[in-house]
């Protein structure tokens, strides 16, 4: 899902989203900073399909004009009683209720020279 309201979420879909929040730091430096990412952490109350379609897991967005590359994105899971693991950038599995996913989105890149 895109940025999709928590409640609408936990209405339509057995889980419940228990962190929503900025990637603090996640944006390239430059004069002008790239734009942090978010992190959603989502536990599923029930057995679900779990699909996962996310861009720039494999390369960061770059910076500009001698900005620096924004922090790639990153998607991880973690089953019931296990570590958690790096989801590829396209995977579709099934998972056990209270398995958690945590999506943290890309930083923008920087734009600009510092000095």
């Amino acid at each position: 899902s895109r940025i999709t309201d928590a409640e609408v979420l936990e209405r339509r879909f057995p889980l419940r989203l228990e962190h929503f929040g900025l990637r603090r730091g996640s944006g390239g430096t430059g004069r002008f900073v790239g734009g942090d990412g978010v992190i959603r952490r989502i536990r599923f109350l029930e057995g679900v399909s779990l699909s996962v379609l996310a861009g720039r897991r494999m390369t960061a967005p770059p910076g500009l004009a001698g900005g620096e590359a924004g922090q790639r994105g990153e998607s991880r899971l973690q089953l019931p009683g296990a570590d958690s693991q790096t989801l590829a950038y396209a995977e579709q599995r099934s998972v056990p209720a209270d398995s958690v996913v945590e999506i943290r989105t890309p930083g923008g890149g920087g734009y600009g020279d510092v000095g």
